[in-house]
Protein backbone atom coordinates (compact mmCIF):
# COMPACT_ATOMS: atom_id res chain seq x y z
CA UNK A 1 0.00 0.00 0.00
CA UNK A 2 0.97 3.43 -0.85
CA UNK A 3 2.17 5.87 2.18
CA UNK A 4 -0.27 8.82 2.47
CA UNK A 5 0.47 11.98 0.92
CA UNK A 6 -0.64 13.66 4.22
CA UNK A 7 3.08 16.12 5.14
CA UNK A 8 4.81 14.04 7.74
CA UNK A 9 7.21 15.62 10.09
CA UNK A 10 9.64 12.78 9.27
CA UNK A 11 9.92 13.76 5.72
CA UNK A 12 10.87 16.99 5.70
CA UNK A 13 13.96 16.06 8.02
CA UNK A 14 14.99 13.74 5.47
CA UNK A 15 14.91 16.71 2.96
CA UNK A 16 17.84 18.36 4.95
CA UNK A 17 20.09 15.68 3.36
CA UNK A 18 20.31 16.21 -0.26
CA UNK A 19 21.29 12.75 -1.06
CA UNK A 20 18.36 10.92 0.52
CA UNK A 21 16.85 10.29 -3.30
CA UNK A 22 14.11 8.09 -2.13
CA UNK A 23 13.15 11.21 0.20
CA UNK A 24 12.91 13.57 -2.98
CA UNK A 25 11.37 11.57 -4.83
CA UNK A 26 8.58 11.19 -2.45
CA UNK A 27 8.26 14.86 -2.45
CA UNK A 28 8.44 15.78 -5.32
CA UNK A 29 5.98 13.11 -6.27
CA UNK A 30 3.41 15.01 -4.12
CA UNK A 31 4.15 18.55 -4.75
CA UNK A 32 5.14 19.52 -8.03
CA UNK A 33 2.07 18.97 -9.52
CA UNK A 34 0.45 21.63 -6.71
CA UNK A 35 3.42 23.92 -7.95
CA UNK A 36 2.68 23.51 -11.74
CA UNK A 37 -1.07 23.96 -11.71
CA UNK A 38 -0.42 27.31 -9.13
CA UNK A 39 2.11 28.82 -12.21
CA UNK A 40 -0.03 28.04 -14.99
CA UNK A 41 -2.87 29.60 -12.81
CA UNK A 42 -0.74 32.47 -12.29
CA UNK A 43 -0.67 32.93 -16.30
CA UNK A 44 2.82 31.07 -16.89
CA UNK A 45 3.21 28.95 -19.68
CA UNK A 46 4.52 25.15 -19.35
CA UNK A 47 8.16 25.54 -19.79
CA UNK A 48 8.24 28.62 -17.38
CA UNK A 49 6.32 26.78 -14.59
CA UNK A 50 8.72 23.54 -14.72
CA UNK A 51 11.38 25.92 -14.49
CA UNK A 52 9.14 27.59 -11.23
CA UNK A 53 9.17 23.87 -9.88
CA UNK A 54 13.10 23.10 -10.00
CA UNK A 55 13.40 27.15 -8.47
CA UNK A 56 10.99 26.05 -5.61
CA UNK A 57 12.80 22.40 -4.80
CA UNK A 58 15.98 24.30 -5.13
CA UNK A 59 14.64 26.68 -2.31
CA UNK A 60 13.61 23.80 -0.32
CA UNK A 61 16.88 22.10 -0.17
CA UNK A 62 18.21 25.04 1.53
CA UNK A 63 15.49 26.67 3.85
CA UNK A 64 13.63 22.70 5.24
CA UNK A 65 16.16 23.05 8.11
CA UNK A 66 14.23 26.76 8.99
CA UNK A 67 10.18 25.02 8.85
CA UNK A 68 8.71 25.11 12.15
CA UNK A 69 5.84 23.46 12.17
CA UNK A 70 4.45 25.33 15.61
CA UNK A 71 4.51 28.22 13.10
CA UNK A 72 2.16 27.16 10.97
CA UNK A 73 1.22 24.30 8.41
CA UNK A 74 4.12 22.47 5.70
CA UNK A 75 1.46 23.77 2.97
CA UNK A 76 1.46 27.44 3.92
CA UNK A 77 5.19 27.45 3.79
CA UNK A 78 5.94 25.76 0.87
CA UNK A 79 3.14 28.03 -0.68
CA UNK A 80 4.75 31.29 0.41
CA UNK A 81 8.06 29.97 -1.65
CA UNK A 82 6.02 29.51 -4.69
CA UNK A 83 4.23 32.60 -4.35
CA UNK A 84 8.12 34.87 -3.63
CA UNK A 85 9.61 32.66 -6.94
CA UNK A 86 6.67 33.56 -9.16
CA UNK A 87 6.89 37.40 -7.96
CA UNK A 88 10.42 37.09 -8.83
CA UNK A 89 10.26 35.00 -12.48
CA UNK A 90 7.72 37.94 -13.58
CA UNK A 91 9.60 40.52 -12.19
CA UNK A 92 12.49 39.33 -13.91
CA UNK A 93 10.87 38.98 -17.30
CA UNK A 94 8.77 42.43 -17.51
CA UNK A 95 12.46 43.62 -16.58
CA UNK A 96 14.72 41.47 -18.53
CA UNK A 97 16.81 41.33 -16.17
CA UNK A 98 17.26 37.37 -16.09
CA UNK A 99 20.60 36.37 -14.11
CA UNK A 100 21.20 39.87 -13.63
CA UNK A 101 21.20 40.36 -10.16
CA UNK A 102 18.04 38.69 -9.51
CA UNK A 103 16.91 38.27 -5.41
CA UNK A 104 18.34 35.56 -3.51
CA UNK A 105 16.24 32.57 -2.58
CA UNK A 106 17.48 33.81 1.04
CA UNK A 107 16.07 37.38 0.85
CA UNK A 108 13.00 35.95 -0.75
CA UNK A 109 11.82 33.23 1.98
CA UNK A 110 12.30 36.41 4.48
CA UNK A 111 10.50 38.88 2.16
CA UNK A 112 6.32 39.53 1.81
CA UNK A 113 5.69 37.47 5.26
CA UNK A 114 2.14 38.11 4.71
CA UNK A 115 -0.21 35.97 3.15
CA UNK A 116 -1.68 35.64 -0.43
CA UNK A 117 -4.69 34.32 0.40
CA UNK A 118 -5.50 33.73 -3.09
CA UNK A 119 -2.59 31.87 -4.11
CA UNK A 120 -2.61 29.95 -0.51
CA UNK A 121 -6.34 29.01 -1.05
CA UNK A 122 -5.12 27.65 -5.06
CA UNK A 123 -3.12 25.49 -3.18
CA UNK A 124 -4.93 24.42 -0.37
CA UNK A 125 -7.49 23.49 -2.99
CA UNK A 126 -4.95 21.63 -5.34
CA UNK A 127 -3.88 19.11 -2.31
CA UNK A 128 -7.36 18.62 -1.32
CA UNK A 129 -8.00 17.42 -5.10
CA UNK A 130 -4.96 15.30 -4.81
CA UNK A 131 -5.59 14.12 -1.19
CA UNK A 132 -9.08 12.64 -2.53
CA UNK A 133 -7.60 10.85 -5.48
CA UNK A 134 -5.04 9.18 -3.42
CA UNK A 135 -7.80 7.99 -0.96
CA UNK A 136 -9.93 7.34 -3.24
CA UNK A 137 -7.79 4.76 -4.81
CA UNK A 138 -6.30 3.39 -1.94
CA UNK A 139 -9.81 1.93 -1.06
CA UNK A 140 -11.29 1.04 -4.17
CA UNK A 141 -10.17 -2.23 -3.80
CA UNK A 142 -12.23 -2.44 -0.59
CA UNK A 143 -15.44 -2.39 -2.18
CA UNK A 144 -17.35 -4.27 -5.39
CA UNK A 145 -16.76 -2.86 -8.96
CA UNK A 146 -20.83 -2.22 -8.86
CA UNK A 147 -20.44 -1.04 -5.16
CA UNK A 148 -17.55 1.27 -6.43
CA UNK A 149 -19.66 2.27 -9.74
CA UNK A 150 -22.31 3.45 -7.87
CA UNK A 151 -20.61 5.68 -5.53
CA UNK A 152 -18.29 7.50 -8.32
CA UNK A 153 -21.09 7.50 -11.14
CA UNK A 154 -23.47 9.52 -8.96
CA UNK A 155 -21.42 10.92 -6.09
CA UNK A 156 -18.48 12.35 -8.74
CA UNK A 157 -20.22 12.26 -12.59
CA UNK A 158 -23.71 13.65 -11.37
CA UNK A 159 -25.48 10.74 -12.69
CA UNK A 160 -29.64 10.43 -11.31
CA UNK A 161 -29.50 7.51 -9.29
CA UNK A 162 -32.65 5.88 -11.01
CA UNK A 163 -30.34 5.48 -14.07
CA UNK A 164 -27.41 4.50 -12.63
CA UNK A 165 -29.31 1.82 -10.31
CA UNK A 166 -31.11 0.90 -13.58
CA UNK A 167 -27.42 0.41 -15.38
CA UNK A 168 -25.85 -2.02 -12.80
CA UNK A 169 -28.70 -3.86 -11.57
CA UNK A 170 -29.56 -2.30 -8.46
CA UNK A 171 -32.24 -0.70 -6.68
CA UNK A 172 -31.98 2.98 -5.92
CA UNK A 173 -31.56 2.22 -2.06
CA UNK A 174 -28.72 -0.02 -2.52
CA UNK A 175 -27.15 2.90 -4.82
CA UNK A 176 -27.72 5.36 -1.71
CA UNK A 177 -26.32 2.63 0.44
CA UNK A 178 -23.12 2.05 -1.40
CA UNK A 179 -22.39 5.96 -2.00
CA UNK A 180 -22.79 6.41 1.73
CA UNK A 181 -20.18 3.46 2.14
CA UNK A 182 -17.65 5.21 0.17
CA UNK A 183 -18.40 8.33 2.05
CA UNK A 184 -17.71 6.71 5.06
CA UNK A 185 -14.44 4.97 4.67
CA UNK A 186 -12.81 8.20 2.49
CA UNK A 187 -13.53 10.05 5.80
CA UNK A 188 -12.00 7.98 7.84
CA UNK A 189 -9.06 7.09 5.59
CA UNK A 190 -8.73 10.98 4.85
CA UNK A 191 -8.65 11.24 8.54
CA UNK A 192 -5.67 9.02 8.73
CA UNK A 193 -3.50 11.03 7.48
CA UNK A 194 -4.20 13.68 9.79
CA UNK A 195 -6.13 15.89 7.68
CA UNK A 196 -10.25 17.26 7.83
CA UNK A 197 -11.95 15.16 5.79
CA UNK A 198 -15.10 17.28 6.08
CA UNK A 199 -13.82 20.19 3.43
CA UNK A 200 -12.90 17.13 0.62
CA UNK A 201 -15.90 15.26 1.67
CA UNK A 202 -18.81 17.80 1.96
CA UNK A 203 -17.78 19.15 -1.42
CA UNK A 204 -19.02 15.56 -2.58
CA UNK A 205 -21.87 15.30 -0.14
CA UNK A 206 -23.49 18.41 -1.32
CA UNK A 207 -23.34 17.30 -4.84
CA UNK A 208 -25.12 14.23 -4.23
CA UNK A 209 -28.96 14.48 -4.56
CA UNK A 210 -30.48 13.64 -0.62
CA UNK A 211 -31.88 10.20 -0.05
CA UNK A 212 -35.59 10.11 -0.84
CA UNK A 213 -37.67 9.26 2.05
Amino acid sequence: MDESPATRDSLIVKLRDPADSTAWREFVALYEPLVYRLARRKGLQDADAHDICQEVFRAVAGASDRWDPARGNFRGWLSRIARNLLINFLARRQYQLRGSGATSVQDLLEAQPAVDPSATALFEAEYEKRLFRWAADDIRGEFTPATWRAFWQTALEGRPPGEVAAELGLSVGAVYVARSRVLSRLRRRIEQCGDQAAAIINEVDCAFPAEPL
